[in-house]
């Protein structure tokens, strides 16, 4: 259904609070018929938050937005979805692994897509995550040392 909604009717971005009220909707939905996904989410966000520079906000689209020096690392919807930023490299060698999918719009970028289905997926997108964020901050720390001299 989210892929349907994605394609069909993602011209209802723009309208404001739309996405928000889908994913409370999605989140409902999970709460009613798989409510251990909202506790794995839970768990990645509060792992997330326990690294330095790192802050959680709603993403603009729907979901729990994971930041990293204000920038974001990636978000995941009401439904499970992870989408996250990594680099093309980083990507590549990790799309071969089978257990990551191109995101649903940004296909030839560095973003990723895939679902919390279980507990061991916690685990993985939490590893992930850090891998964004490790990434996040060589560049934010190169950066401030550049913008110094």
């Amino acid at each position: 259904m989210f892929t349907f909604v994605i394609k069909y009717l993602g011209w209802l971005k723009p309208v404001p609070l739309l996405a928000h009220l889908f994913d409370s909707w999605l989140r409902l939905i999970s709460l009613i018929m798989q409510p251990q996904l909202l506790q794995w989410i839970d768990e990645v966000e509060a792992e997330v938050l326990q690294w330095q520079h790192t802050t959680s906000t709603l993403h603009k689209y729907g979901g729990i937005q994971l930041n990293a020096a204000e920038i974001e690392l990636g978000h995941i919807h009401g439904n499970g979805l992870v989408d996250m930023l990594l680099s093309r490299q980083t990507k590549k060698a990790i799309m071969q692994e089978g257990r990551i999918s191109n995101h649903h719009t940004f296909k030839d970028t560095g973003w990723i897509s895939l679902y919390l289905k279980d507990k061991e997926d916690v685990a993985y997108v939490t590893h992930l995550f850090y891998t964004a964020y490790t990434n996040r901050i060589k560049t934010h720390i190169s950066t401030q040392n550049t913008s110094s001299y």
